[in-house]
């Protein structure tokens, strides 16, 4: 068989997958975010941190209270790093020094999951479950609660209140991401993939030196890293170490784990507004990007050309001969355009081009499917901004599920696209015009630069993917990229918050003759468009300075 077929075959057996469970799962969750009871293991953690479930909150109470919760998260994360050396379990590990610890308690918090530090070299197992990976948990339940609060801003009339963020919380957290990851974690280890506590143990010594390995609960943290699109690796290597993703079925699993609650959400979305076909065109614009990229990867990725390519059938340079480069194509482009980060190759030894695809995957917002939760809620923000560009070309107040999109919605809607665009070019530019920054490069000219912007797109854009030709361990990259996480995880949902409550405040406006169906194939191509054009706009100059000028000089 074929590379090329073999990689089809495995697009299809993804596809198919993900279509056997987008329905059970989007209306599940739908059940999950409506329903007035609470389970009693809930109750006890509403107990624990004195909330009251019932309560409805306004938008600003809900951002409160997702900002006041994600703030401990970063506190109590720097302040467990900053005192590993002193923890039972650490391996030996010393403290983490106060710029790492800031950058990943940022990291972790946000979504992102960034690492600018070896894991099998720094974290022990306190930090890597009692810290990381519980906020693999708590981060992905935080941005699925804040789409499903949007959702009914354009669900509700004439009310403010978005729901309750602690019971989005806690249920996100209860019912949806724990029982998943519980099969998908059997399943991982029934494959290969380890779970235990063992300590660091000499497995061979090579010319005069000894290799050394570490254990770790890896299987529970690669199944939560994965679905909740986080992308924290247990090893350096990340999804391609042997003990995170052994072989070629677990990779098309981790694959499916990134993907599948982000596009059920869309499902979630129509249930939850009363009409799935809304729902299907949402979905029908995420998966016509995705697999658009998908395509595009593979042509750049084949169709090396030179001795070398010919003989590898393709540019095999940085993946693993355990996937090959249509499976590590689909997980790099999976991986970019939700905000997941997990990489099975190294994006830096990609072609010119297929670096700059999954460059550009970040670029979009990651809403192709995007991140748990932000993936849905960039997505909606978007089709504002189409249905308003509809509406100045007709001459019409534009509209949107029944809510007008008036000045303050398309205010809300434009600060929210320009967030991270600012913070990924000020950043970048900073960064290239400080002398140390050449100090950290591994390679000069188009690439170099490409593994800079690189760097800051993954960081601001709360996807935690590197290029992994940056050396970011440095007080500069560490803090800096750090603030870029944060920026980019919370100032937006400043706004998506905001626009909730707007729309919630509205009454329902009667559909007629000349308003634009958001159902039809015809807006889902608008919806489309709109989003390359915008990103192209944006992040063209420089995405013509890196992978484009690298591309055409290949």
């Amino acid at each position: 068989m074929s590379p090329f077929l073999a990689a089809v075959l495995q697009l299809l057996a993804l596809i198919a997958a993900l279509a056997l469970a987008y329905r059970p799962l989007g209306d599940y969750m739908a059940r999950v975010y409506s329903s007035d009871r609470h389970l009693r293991v809930e109750k006890w953690a509403y107990k624990a941190i004195g909330a009251n479930p019932d309560a409805e909150m306004r938008w600003p109470a809900y951002l409160r209270g997702a900002l006041a919760f994600s703030a401990a998260g970063v506190l109590f994360l720097y302040l467990l790093q900053r005192v590993q050396g002193s923890l039972p379990g650490s391996l030996g590990f010393a403290s983490i020094d106060p710029d790492q610890a800031f950058n990943t308690a940022a990291s972790f918090v946000s979504n992102t999951n960034w690492q600018s530090y070896s894991g099998e070299q720094a974290m022990g197992h306190v930090v890597q479950t009692g810290g990381l990976a519980v906020q693999n948990f708590v981060s992905a339940a935080v941005g699925i609660a804040v789409a499903v609060a949007l959702v009914r801003g354009f669900a509700r009339s004439r009310t403010g209140e978005l729901g309750n963020f602690w019971t989005d919380l806690v249920r996100g957290v209860v019912r949806v991401l724990l029982p998943i990851s519980v099969i998908g974690a059997i399943v991982l280890v029934a494959c290969g993939a380890i779970q235990n506590f063992a300590g660091i143990h000499e497995v061979g010594r090579f010319m005069g030196g000894s290799q050394q390995w570490n254990g770790g609960a890896v299987a529970s943290q690669e199944v939560i890293k994965e679905l909740g699109t986080n992308g924290g690796g247990y090893f350096n290597a990340n999804s391609a170490h042997p003990f995170e993703n052994p072989n070629g079925l677990t990779n098309l699993f981790e694959i499916f784990l990134i993907l599948l609650i982000p596009f059920a959400l869309t499902r979630t979305f129509g249930r939850m507004v009363g009409s799935l076909r809304q729902g299907y065109a949402i979905l029908a614009t995420m998966t016509a990007i995705w697999l658009g990229f998908v395509l595009l990867m593979w042509a750049t990725e084949f169709a090396g050309h030179g001795p070398a390519f010919e003989a590898a059938g393709g540019a095999m340079e940085g993946k693993e001969t355990r996937f090959g480069i249509g499976a590590s194509s689909i997980f790099a482009v999976s991986t970019t355009l939700t905000s997941t980060g997990a990489v099975d190759s190294f994006h830096s030894s990609f072609t010119g081009f297929g670096g700059g695809i999954t460059m550009l995957g970040m670029q979009l917002g990651e809403i192709a499917p995007g991140g748990v939760g932000s993936g849905l809620y960039g997505m909606l923000i978007m089709a504002v901004i189409a249905v308003f560009i509809a509406g100045l070309m007709v001459g019409r107040t534009p509209e949107y599920l029944g809510k007008k999109i008036s000045t303050r919605e398309i205010k809300l809607a434009a600060c929210y696209i320009l967030v991270t665009p600012a913070l990924v070019l000020c950043f970048t530019a900073a960064a290239m015009s400080l002398d140390s920054t050449a100090g950290s490069m591994t390679n000069s000219g188009a690439h170099g630069f490409s593994e800079v912007l690189y760097a800051y797109t993954s960081g601001a854009n709360n996807n935690g993917s590197a290029f992994a030709g940056l050396n970011a361990d440095t007080p500069w990259f560490n803090t800096t990229i750090g603030l870029a996480m944060l920026l980019g995880r919370f100032v937006p949902m400043v706004f998506v918050l905001a626009l909730a409550g707007s729309l919630a405040e509205q009454t329902p406006v009667p559909r007629t003759a000349g308003t634009l169906r958001t159902e039809k194939p015809l807006f889902t191509g608008l919806l489309a468009g709109t989003i390359v054009i915008v990103t192209g706009l944006t992040y063209f100059p420089a995405l013509a300075l890196g992978p484009l000028a690298e591309g055409l000089a290949a």
